[in-house]
């Protein structure tokens, strides 16, 4: 399988291989919630505003969300089409091109009446459209209604193409004209109307290319809060979030700003309103507009406004609860808790504020139950913590992250593990950490065994591509890198993730095993350096640590800083021992650089030290940046044993190949070299003595034959 000359070869291989994949700018680095336990029970997370809004409104069925077509976040900016573009672009299709060519040229025409005298060879519905968006333009909003009111007395089967045009284009007319003069009171309710019409058209499957059903929400929205309606405002703009609309989150995000602002009386007053509350209290849940630092005056009027309203009420209540909890007002937090429900986040504030009094066994039962209350695909998005990691909240997984925590303190390691793994990728961090530190490897094998099936290998594209590896993966290549480091070779190859990497660790395992095995010394020292080499240059892929010292989760290319365990509060005596049990050796980063260095040595143990390979072993073994101390104790120790070589002028960097093949030669030829030596001052008597000795032997063997011939 391999041949003495293998060595070299290998050498070749693993200096072409990249040792990780360099980040130009660095990762965002998850949050750990076993990096400080204290101050990931105590928090709660910001809520997300995109989140809590869509409990405001309400899906309209038959309504289709908006797509990618007229829905732009960045309202203009970049490369996304403008208005205009989409409009006119709509307004090209199902037209033959003559009549694309008649309402491009309508279109630059500034008089109503022209238009419709001049496109009378098109459909009525689109002429007298034309012709109202044209006095719209002009600012004759009541020439423009009386249009677009046209269009929609037409039969339904004349004007399938502009009908929510028109109605959408009719309530934006009205509401022009309700602001200026002399207006009539009824022209905010006919808007209204208008808009709630171009909501039924398009559900009905009139022609809607720019979504103006969607938008119609926004624009009714408008109307009522002009009205002074501001509940029906919210649920309006949050109605139209849930259609998938960025207006309707940036509107209400506008309102708060405009909340804010107001004059303490009128802002009390509002807040009277179920759905004002709700929008507040979303808002400071999710902590709009500040996150670090100092709270702006303005939130802090809000909080006291919204308390002074809320005194008695049941609405809300698990968001209020939360709400107050973030403030630190936990009396209020509690006491708006009692009466929240069962939902996962009044459970949620349970537990918390259990944990502040001290009953771990009641915060244990609240996290069992707000875990199963929070649904799987609940998501808050992601934020940044006060340390500027990343954390995706699922309030789910985050739930049981928490409760792992307590678990690990009750010696329930298993149960933590688990809790923190079927988190997937969101705790990963925290569950390797579990799995390669505390669980005994026959505890981790058995859980993969029996619960982690192995996942389908990446193609070849997906790894070129970086596509990351399932968690399901990502465990069993720890489980893997683990067995080998506890020398249990052959039960580690199967854990590995590809045919690649498990080739490497059965390649590892045979020279480990070759090595035990030899009786011969340049055998063993040749299956040494074998193993010493893999452990080298693929020691991140099969030996690794996936989190401290060597960071594999990584790639290697970054370590992260991390508090000494000790003793105290949430971490148990039986944790400190099994971390301690499970640590590296030596404990320092790369660590498998210093088990190569290792093998190294044990490898020059076992060759003549007059012998190239023993040399060449050292040299190779001092490139491979264990430590500056490990390379000087090597180079020191060529110089004090090892024979002259030439290349030994730059040690460390130009090394030859180990020649194991000549320094088995080297082993008799070493015994006679010394016994030669030995003799030397000796040389005329052995001389003489030899010449003695030979003599007297021939002369009996004379006497012995001729005895025999007679």
């Amino acid at each position: 399988m391999f041949t003495r000359n293998w060595p070299r070869h290998l050498l070749c291989l693993s200096l072409s291989l990249p040792l990780g994949s360099a980040l130009a700018c660095g990762p965002d680095f998850p949050m750990r919630l076993l990096d400080n336990r204290g101050q990931s029970l105590s928090e709660l997370p910001e809520g997300n505003f995109a989140f809590e809004i869509n409990r405001l409104g309400h899906a309209i069925a038959g309504l289709k969300n908006v797509t990618a077509a007229t829905n732009n976040p960045d309202y203009g900016y970049g490369d996304a089409p403008s208005y205009t573009d989409q409009r006119d672009q709509a307004e090209q299709a199902g037209l033959t091109p003559e009549q694309q060519a008649l309402v491009k040229q309508l279109r630059t025409l500034t008089d109503a009446h022209e238009v419709e005298a001049q496109g009378a060879s098109l459909p009525m519905d689109l002429r007298l459209y034309l012709a109202g968006a044209i006095a719209f333009n002009a600012g004759d909003h009541g020439l423009a209604a009386e249009y677009f009111q046209k269009v929609l007395a037409l039969p339904a089967d004349q004007r399938a193409l502009r009908s929510t045009w028109a109605a959408y284009s009719l309530g934006r007319a009205l509401f022009a004209m309700s602001d200026e003069a002399g207006a009539g009171p009824g022209l905010l309710a006919q808007s209204q109307k208008a808009f709630e019409q171009t909501r039924q058209l398009s559900i009905d499957g009139f022609s809607d290319p720019l979504e103006l059903g969607v938008a119609s929400l926004g624009e009714e929205a408008r109307v009522v809060l002009t009205a002074g309606d501001w509940n029906r405002a919210i649920k309006l703009y949050a109605t139209q979030n849930i259609h998938g609309s960025a207006v309707g989150y940036s509107s209400l995000k506008q309102l708060m700003g405009e909340l804010s602002a107001l004059p303490d009386d009128q802002l009390a007053e509002l807040l009277k309103g179920k759905t004002v509350q709700q929008l507040v209290t979303a808002s400071l849940v999710s902590r709009v507009g500040w996150s670090f630092g100092d709270q702006p005056p303005s939130e802090k009027k809000l909080i006291q406004l919204l308390q002074n309203s809320t005194r008695g009420s049941l609405d809300n209540a698990d968001r209020l609860a939360a709400m107050n909890y973030q403030q630190g007002d936990y009396a209020s937090a509690k006491a708006f808790v009692e009466h929240a429900g069962d939902g996962g986040l009044a459970w949620w504030v349970r537990a918390k504020l259990a944990l502040r009094e001290g009953d771990k066994t009641a915060a244990a039962a609240a996290y069992a139950k707000a875990a199963q209350a929070f649904p799987q695909d609940e998501s808050w998005g992601g934020r940044r913590t006060a340390d500027w990691d990343f954390e995706s909240v699922q309030p789910k997984c985050r739930v049981e992250g928490e409760s792992a925590i307590l678990a690990l303190e009750r010696g329930d390691y298993l149960q933590a593990f688990d809790q923190l793994y079927r988190s997937k990728g969101v705790y990963w961090l925290d569950a390797a950490t579990v799995a390669e530190r505390v669980l005994t490897v026959d505890e981790l094998k058995h859980y993969v065994d029996t619960q982690v099936p192995a996942p389908p290998a990446l193609t070849q594209q997906e790894r070129d591509n970086y596509v990351p590896l399932p968690v399901a993966a990502s465990l069993r290549n720890l489980l893997g890198r683990r067995l080998l480091r506890e020398e249990r070779y052959d039960e580690a190859p199967g854990y590995f993730d590809n045919v690649e990497l498990q080739n490497k660790a059965k390649a590892y395992a045979h020279f480990r095993h070759e090595a035990d095995a030899a009786w011969w010394p340049t055998t063993r020292a040749a299956a040494l350096f074998g193993a010493a080499t893999f452990a080298r240059y693929s020691g991140m892929e099969i030996l690794g640590y996936e989190m401290a010292p060597d960071y594999a989760t990584f790639g290697g290319n970054y370590s992260l800083e991390t508090p000494e365990l000790k003793v105290g509060p949430l971490v148990a005596e039986g944790e400190v021992q099994r971390q301690r049990a499970s640590a590296a050796k030596p404990d320092e980063r790369y660590h498998y650089r210093f088990v190569a260095t290792a093998l190294a040595s044990r490898a020059a143990d076992n060759l003549p030290r007059t012998s190239q390979a023993f040399a060449a072993v050292l040299c190779t073994a001092s490139s491979w940046n264990s430590s500056l101390e490990e390379q000087s104790a090597l180079y020191q120790r060529y110089v004090d044993e090892g024979p002259y070589v030439y290349w030994a002028g730059d040690f460390g960097h130009q090394c030859q190949s180990p020649d194991f093949q000549n320094a088995s030669k080297r082993y008799v030829t070493q015994v006679v070299d010394a016994a030669r030596s030995t003799l030397r001052p000796y040389k005329k008597p052995v001389q003489f003595g030899s010449v003695a000795v030979v003599v007297a032997a021939a002369l009996w063997l004379i006497s012995r034959r001729r005895r025999k011939a007679q």
